[in-house]
């Protein structure tokens, strides 16, 4: 088969299971009716499951508490 655009000879190669025509000179990809939609299910990678959230550290629970010094028994700070 000629390359549509500037006639050089097609190559025929196979990538996955499915049979892509190719132009080595304007490097052209020609595919027969039905091969995009294989190439494209073969492609698709199960998702991996998202992962958990992580539970974020927050300053301010953990901040050490002051310690009270003897005076604030006696007064009301």
């Amino acid at each position: 088969m000629q390359c549509p655009l500037d006639g050089t000879q097609l190559v025929m190669s196979d990538r996955s299971g499915v049979e892509i025509d190719y132009c080595p000179q304007c490097r052209g990809v020609w595919l027969d009716r039905g091969e995009l939609d294989k190439i494209i299910e073969r492609s698709v990678v199960p998702a991996a499951p998202a992962p958990q959230a992580q539970p974020r550290y927050d300053e301010r629970q953990y901040k050490k508490k002051k310690r009270d010094s003897f005076l604030s028994d006696i007064f009301d700070f």
